[in-house]
């Protein structure tokens, strides 16, 4: 589903958002929405088994260069999702975009120019812009 239209999906997240309208209700419902992210992706691990974690210290070089560092960084991920929880984790980060672009309605910001912007930006000062 290559081009989607971001501001079609933040008009209808604007249109159907209805019970949870308040910004309190949209900040908990991120809240909550990030938090089943991350169950989902313990329940990959600890009960399905399609991943595993290992939380381990990142071993880099003393006399690595910044620019070098992304190929000695390691994700701690061994393994692919399964069908079943990867569908699971799509739906859970769906459901906290939807969150967060409630967020942004409320806000009055606009995600494809923000989402611009912020390209530009690391266009612009690369890897350097996270610092």
């Amino acid at each position: 589903m290559k081009n989607f239209p971001i501001d079609d999906f933040q008009t209808i997240v604007d249109d159907v958002l209805i019970r949870h309208r308040s910004i309190l209700d949209i900040l908990t419902k991120l809240q909550e929405s990030t938090a089943k992210i991350n169950r989902a992706v313990a329940k990959s691990a600890t009960y399905c088994g399609c991943i595993r974690i290992h939380g381990e210290r990142q071993e880099i070089p003393m006399d690595v260069s910044y620019s070098q560092l992304k190929s000695y960084m390691k994700d701690h991920v061994d393994g692919e999702f399964c069908d079943i929880c990867k569908e699971k984790i799509e739906h859970e980060l769906s459901t906290n975009f939807f969150y967060l672009t409630a967020l942004c309605n409320v806000f009055d910001i606009n995600i494809e120019e923000m989402l611009a912007k912020y390209n530009e930006q690391l266009k612009t000062l690369g890897k350097y812009g996270l610092l």
